[in-house]
């Protein structure tokens, strides 16, 4: 098997695209990849002050190496969320990445914050922790983008991730999320910071050749509270049908951008302000304080049992 582009031995074959690459040909095909998405999508404008969403998996830390590679100024943010055991190591893998590039990490305890972590607020109120962790860390995100002075948020969601929450919302015919999904989540307010996913087009597998081919030491362990999620057969589903048919995953993906403009989308809501946190809600109060003075409610000892502790 030889490399399509210089002839010598090849070490991957991309069905998807029908070509077979040598390592320096794909990691290549990798950066110029990211780059026309950046350009297609026009996710950054020079002078941009970018932070990049670590969590020490191979998605993330993949991104930031893409980035850094290819000139953009970007600072990690990593957010721990008190996932007993998980956090600790993906934040010890997210540290000595970006410490080996010499990048600045910026960190966030939900703890700190919360004296509690994600899985002990779920369970006080008998909700979902991934449904709480997805909202939680887009909220802590753009918080502290804005409150920093981040013009951008980037965050490391590949194709098989796009492609399967595309598949969720066809399902269940989300007409507004469908009309919202994009590369590029442009800031709707002066409190909300853009939001962008240039590995939008790549494919979770050429991601994972790319860490392997680049070295990248990644937190391999999967979330404890990921088991049964919807996304993961959503994924299975497409996978099978890229088995069986090369490239349906970017033509999936690929068409309905083309074609997005054929989904209504949903009246804007007015935006009003958090009367606690001050950032922007279709309510009177955000989902995260909501959450957090709901938890606090039902546990009114928590603090001073925490400050025992300590």
């Amino acid at each position: 098997m030889k490399c399509k582009k210089c002839g010598e031995k090849a070490v991957i074959r991309l069905r998807a695209h029908n070509i077979s690459l040598c390592k320096d040909d794909f990691l290549s095909f990798v950066l110029n990849s990211v780059q026309r998405t950046i350009k297609k999508y026009k996710l950054f404008v020079p002078g941009e002050k970018i932070l990049v969403a670590v969590s020490g998996g191979k998605d993330s830390l993949a991104l930031f190496d893409i980035l850094q590679r290819l000139g953009y100024p970007v600072e990690g943010f990593y957010i721990d969320l008190g996932i007993d055991g998980f956090s600790q190591r993906a934040q010890e893998i997210a540290g000595e990445f970006l410490a080996e590039r010499k990048a600045p990490l910026h960190l966030y305890s939900l703890r700190e914050e919360v004296r509690a972590g994600v899985a002990q607020i779920a369970s006080r109120l008998k909700r979902s922790p991934c449904s709480l962790c997805g909202m939680m860390r887009r909220y802590i995100m753009n918080r502290f983008a804005w409150e920093k002075g981040f013009s951008t948020v980037v965050t490391g969601h590949n194709l098989d991730d796009e492609g399967a929450t595309l598949l969720g919302n066809l399902i269940n015919w989300q007409v507004g999320y469908l009309a919202r999904q994009s590369p590029l989540l442009p800031a709707t307010h002066p409190r909300l910071v853009k939001k962008v996913k240039p590995l939008a087009r790549l494919s979770e597998r050429e991601i994972l050749a790319y860490c392997l081919f680049r070295g990248i030491a990644y937190h391999e362990e999967r979330c404890p509270h990921s088991k049964g999620a919807t996304s993961i057969k959503q994924k299975e589903v497409l996978n099978l049908l890229e088995y069986h048919s090369p490239g349906s995953k970017i033509r999936f993906y690929q068409e309905f951008l083309k074609n997005q403009e054929v989904f209504p989308g949903l009246e804007p809501h007015e935006m009003r302000e958090c009367t606690v946190c001050g950032f922007p809600t279709t309510r009177d109060m955000c989902q995260f304080c909501a959450i957090l003075e709901r938890f606090r409610e039902l546990t009114p000892l928590q603090g001073q049992i925490e400050e025992r502790k300590d």
